[in-house]
């Protein structure tokens, strides 16, 4: 990002004064928000810095982009204290000085050179976009939308729903959306327990509840009327962060203002290889501002969509469809990985004279670190630099389907609703407590959170059926699932707050998340409680010792002292 700095400062390196000068908000041109927090330089004229800097000899700084010659090889950045400045620059700032760095935080090589290129990349771009896009419910849906609330509202949706999830699953539940809540006046009415029961099964569901509250907020405090800027958009609404809010104003609005997903990391990353960690804040701060310089102000919309589309169709993660790429000729990325193929296969002498950075300096936070290497089997899929992630933690439950045989109108199933806040807030489950994974004395805590529900229970036929695991974005969750059937008793008819008796089919369509599904899976195939003799009650959770064969057992039997309850169990195996 470019801050306004004399250009002859920024040509070379950044001359920064942190003595008595604090982070604050300097305003960017790129920024789609129109500032970002970034150490502000000293208010005193920074040409009379750098002059007095220049002037001190031996203080030449490799530059990252640039090939010095042999001379300047093995010289580091230099530190300079307020005892080298020379007394030129004024005498109250010489004093306040207490270190000045030279960095070079960005080369030339990660940026695009001029006008002429951005254009070329836009008209490239869009050009493929036109042709190759996907015929998808949400685009069709913009594109013939003349009401701007609607078609924002229309956009808003989809991009909600595609956050972490694939397009393929998202294609129905936004079909089935819009069919139920095609405005946002039908969304803010509708309730809570509605809007889950059709987000069951999309995950992250904490996304479905403040769509929502976003709803109701432009419904009740703005008119009607959904903001026109992305600015506006993430200020207001709920749950609506600089993607969204940049996709929305964008598409539906027509606001130049750029937007960075996966996607579009990924395309930027490559197309100017940019090896550092994505998700830090620095290099995110240069992907927002690359996609603000590259956003097409006469077609922002179709451009942010295009770059997703290149990302999710071309430039993908994994075996990505180069030779497809409208933009391969600017990529960054491919232009190394023909490098190193002539380097490896030595058509060339010596190095190519092929424009790159120079990592080894140490001073380009965008290259990748020397501890990561190119890949030479990886190809353009060495950008972007994969995050370290933490494994989700681990935790455990016990849970238990308590059902009904006998109930009036048909079996029935106990469920109880989540708390308002936290994971999988307002949805409904299966009565479950935390447990140990060692399994100590959770038989006895789920027993008494039944009995909290649905009264006196027979402890006895509280049944182990196995158990399930399901990963949510930060935490693997196990499952130890239990079976209880109330044969027998006398139907339960009173319902405390909070639970409710559902027969299967409103299950499978009930506010259920896709563990509770898992577990309920488990309980079908080794259902307890049903004659004995069923195929069901002959399915058990598997045991560790192997059991010995029909054959097997006849032997044993033959050889053991006979009893007459062995004669007995000998004619049933023979029959």
């Amino acid at each position: 990002m470019l801050l306004d700095i004399p250009k002859e400062a920024l040509s070379t390196h950044a001359v920064t004064d942190y003595a008595n000068v604090g982070p604050s908000e300097v305003t960017c041109r790129n920024s789609p928000t129109g500032h970002t927090s970034v150490p502000q330089p000293a208010k005193s004229n920074p040409m009379s810095i750098w002059r007095a800097i220049m002037k001190k000899p031996r203080t030449a700084v490799r530059s990252c982009h640039q090939k010095q010659a042999s001379g300047h090889e093995g010289r580091e950045k230099q530190v300079l204290s307020s005892s080298q400045v020379k007394p030129s620059t004024p005498d109250g700032l010489a004093r306040r000085q207490k270190e000045v760095v030279l960095r070079d935080p960005v080369s030339p090589y990660h940026l695009f050179r001029d006008t002429a290129e951005v254009t070329v990349f836009r008209e490239n771009l869009l050009s493929w976009y036109d042709r190759e896009k996907r015929d998808l419910p949400w685009r069709r849906r913009a594109e013939g939308e003349v009401d701007p609330d609607r078609r924002a509202y229309a956009v808003w949706v989809s991009e909600v729903m595609l956050q972490q999830t694939q397009v393929a699953t998202v294609i129905d539940y936004y079909t089935r959306w819009m069919q139920k809540w095609p405005t946002l006046q039908d969304l803010a009415s509708a309730s809570l327990e509605e809007v889950n029961q059709l987000w069951a099964g999309l995950g992250y569901y904490s996304r479905g509840r403040r769509l929502q509250e976003g709803a109701q907020k432009v419904v009740e405090e703005l008119g009607g009327h959904v903001p026109h800027t992305a600015e506006t958009l993430q200020k207001l609404l709920p749950g609506v962060g600089r993607y969204t809010a940049g996709a929305i104003a964008s598409i539906a609005f027509g606001q130049a203002t750029g937007v960075v997903d996966g996607n579009v990391v990924r395309v930027l990353c490559r197309v100017r290889a940019i090896g550092a960690d994505s998700g830090s804040t620095f290099v995110s701060q240069q992907l927002w501002s690359l996609a603000q310089q590259l956003v097409d102000p006469a077609r922002p919309g179709d451009f942010n969509q295009a770059a997703m589309e290149l990302g999710a169709t071309v430039c993908t993660p994994q075996h990505p469809r180069c030779s497809q790429c409208p933009v391969q000729s600017m990529c960054r990325a491919h232009q190394r990985v023909e490098r190193e193929q002539l380097v490896a296969s030595q058509s060339l002498p010596g190095s190519p004279d092929v424009e790159e950075c120079a990592p080894s300096t140490g001073q380009c936070q965008l290259c990748a670190p020397p501890t990561e290497p190119w890949d030479q089997t990886l190809g353009v899929a060495n950008f972007p630099r994969k995050a370290s992630r933490r494994p989700p933690r681990e935790e455990c439950s016990a849970t238990c389907v308590l059902e009904q045989p006998r109930a009036l109108g048909g079996a029935r199933i106990l469920l109880v609703q989540r708390p308002k806040s936290g994971l999988l807030a307002g949805l409904w489950e299966f009565p479950s407590v935390t447990a140990e994974p060692s399994g100590q004395c959770q038989r006895e805590a789920l027993l008494r959170e039944l009995q909290s529900w649905a009264g006196p229970l027979p402890a006895t036929h509280l049944q182990h059926l196995g158990q399930v695991a399901h990963t949510f974005s930060h935490i693997k969750l196990t499952y130890q699932v239990y079976g209880l059937a109330l044969e027998g008793q006398i139907p339960v008819t009173i319902t405390p707050p909070g639970a409710r008796w559902l027969t299967r089919e409103e299950f499978h369509t009930a506010a259920v998340s896709t563990a509770m599904k898992k577990v309920f899976r488990v309980y079908e195939g080794q259902r307890p409680g049903t004659c004995k003799g069923s195929k069901r009650s002959q399915v058990s959770a598997p045991s560790t010792q192997r059991k010995p064969s029909p054959g097997q057992q006849v032997l044993d039997s033959f050889f053991r002292p006979h009893h007459p309850t062995d004669v007995s169990s000998l004619n049933s195996m023979a029959q």
